[in-house]
C-alpha cells in the first residue's frame, strides 16, 4: 500500500462511477457515497459502521438504482426487500458480514408493523463491532435455543424520509436524491453495467486489502464538534480518507461540518419532524404578530405558503403544497392544538390558542428597542 495514492485515485474512481448514475441534490453526497462503498470492504478496520440513509422528498429519484450500484459495489451485499423476520436477519449476518441494502424503508420500517422493532435493535445493535443479538434457533433435541448472533454489518436504508427513531437515525449519514429531471445522468443498462462493475469491485477489494492495517491504526483529528454520535458516524470515513489523501481528508472534514451546520439547523437532536414543528411555530408567530387574532385555516395556510415558500410550498424538500390536513395534523400531533370555530366562521386558529408554544420553544417577540416602554399589553 506504498504512498496512499492508489487508494485516493480509487475513491475518485468510484465517486466518478456514482456521479454518472445518481443524481444527489448536493454534490458533495457522491463523496459520502464513495466512501461508504469503500468503507463497507473496511468495516471491521473501522469498528463502527455508520448507515447510510438515502433519502429523497419524492419517489422516482433513483434511489433503488442506487441501492443497485451500491449492491454491485459493496462488499457482500445481502438486498433486504424480503426480510421476512429479525431471526432471518439475524441469520443473514450471523456468520460473515454482510452489506444490508434495505429498499422502500418508509414501508419496512412502518411502525405499525409486527416484528418492526425487533428490525430496528438488530440494525442499532449491528453498527459496532460485537454487535450481537439473542435469536432462537433448532436445537438438536428437536426444541429451541436461545444463540447469541452477530449482528455486525454495515446497512444502507432507501426511502421517502422514513420515519426512523432518532437512535437509528443518529447512526446514519443522510444522503439525498432528486429526480433527474434533464437527463443529466445515464441509465443504468446492468446488461452493459455488469462486467465493469464487477471489475470495479475486484479492485476495491483489492486495493483495501492492500491499506487494510493502515486503516486500523489511524487515529486522524476530527472537526471541533465531532464528538458522540457524530463521531461515530463520520470517524470510520475520515480514517479512510486520512490514509488515502490530504485531499480526502479534507474532503471529509468538509462533510463533518456540514454534517454539523444541518444538525444544528435542525434542532440540537437532529430530528428532522422536530425542525419541521419548530419552524412552524416560528412562522406562525411572524403571521401572527400583525394580526393577534383569528385565522381561517385556508388563508393561514395561503400566508405560511407566500411567508416561507421553501418549507411549505411544492418547491419545499417535502415537495408538496401545504394543506389545510396536514396543518392541522402537524399542529395537532406535535402541540395538541385542534382549529376552532369562531362564531359562525369557517374553522381556524386564534393566536391566544399559541402563546403558551411560542413561549416554551423560545419563540419571543423581538425586544422592544426601549426596555422602559410597555409592550403593548400583556399578550405573552
Amino acid at each position: 500500500g506504498g504512498s496512499g495514492g492508489s487508494l485516493g485515485v480509487l475513491i475518485g474512481e468510484i465517486r466518478d462511477w456514482f456521479g454518472k448514475y445518481i443524481y444527489v441534490m448536493n454534490p458533495r453526497d457522491l463523496d459520502v457515497i464513495a466512501l461508504w462503498a469503500i468503507h463497507t470492504w473496511l468495516c471491521e478496520e473501522t469498528y463502527t459502521t455508520p448507515r447510510l440513509l438515502i433519502d429523497s422528498p419524492v419517489p422516482g429519484s433513483g434511489k433503488t438504482t442506487l441501492l443497485e450500484h451500491l449492491g454491485k459495489l459493496s462488499r457482500r451485499p445481502a438486498q433486504m426487500a424480503a426480510i421476512s423476520s429479525s431471526a432471518m436477519l439475524a441469520r443473514i449476518t450471523a456468520n460473515e458480514i454482510r452489506t444490508l441494502l434495505i429498499d422502500e424503508a418508509d414501508r419496512t420500517f412502518d411502525p405499525k408493523k409486527p416484528g418492526v422493532g425487533d428490525l430496528i435493535q438488530i440494525l442499532n445493535s449491528g453498527y459496532k463491532r460485537g454487535g450481537t443479538r439473542p435469536v432462537n434457533v433448532p436445537a438438536k433435541d428437536g426444541g429451541w435455543k436461545i444463540e447469541e448472533m452477530s449482528t455486525f454489518s454495515p446497512v444502507a436504508i432507501a426511502g421517502n424520509t422514513p420515519l426512523l427513531p432518532d437512535d437509528t437515525r443518529s447512526r446514519c449519514i443522510v444522503v439525498r436524491l432528486l429526480p433527474d429531471r434533464n437527463g443529466e445522468i445515464s441509465e443504468s443498462d446492468w446488461e452493459l453495467l455488469d462486467e465493469p462493475a464487477e471489475m470495479l469491485a475486484g479492485k476495491i477489494e483489492a486495493v483495501t486489502n492492500e491499506y487494510r492495517d493502515q486503516v486500523r491504526i489511524a487515529r486522524p483529528d476530527l472537526p471541533p464538534g465531532c464528538v458522540n454520535r457524530l463521531k461515530e458516524r463520520w470517524f470510520p470515513l475520515k480514517r479512510i480518507a486520512s490514509v488515502a489523501s490530504d485531499y480526502w481528508s479534507k474532503r471529509v472534514d468538509e462533510l463533518i461540518l456540514a454534517d454539523i451546520e444541518s444538525a444544528r439547523e435542525q434542532s440540537e437532536s437532529g430530528d428532522v419532524q422536530l425542525s419541521v414543528n419548530l419552524q412552524l411555530s416560528k412562522d406562525l408567530f411572524q403571521i401572527y404578530k400583525s394580526e393577534l387574532g383569528f385565522i381561517a385555516t385556508s388563508s393561514l395556510v395561503i400566508q405560511l405558503m407566500v411567508f416561507n415558500p421553501d418549507q411549505w410550498s411544492s418547491s419545499s424538500y417535502y415537495g408538496k403544497d401545504l394543506t389545510a390536513q396536514r396543518l392541522g395534523r402537524i399542529l395537532s400531533g406535535a402541540f395538541g392544538v385542534n382549529s376552532i370555530r369562531v362564531g359562525d366562521s369557517a374553522r381556524g386558529y386564534h393566536a391566544n390558542q399559541f402563546k403558551s408554544i411560542w413561549r416554551q420553544l423560545g419563540v419571543t417577540p423581538e425586544e422592544p428597542t426601549e426596555p422602559t416602554e410597555p409592550t403593548g399589553g400583556d399578550l405573552f
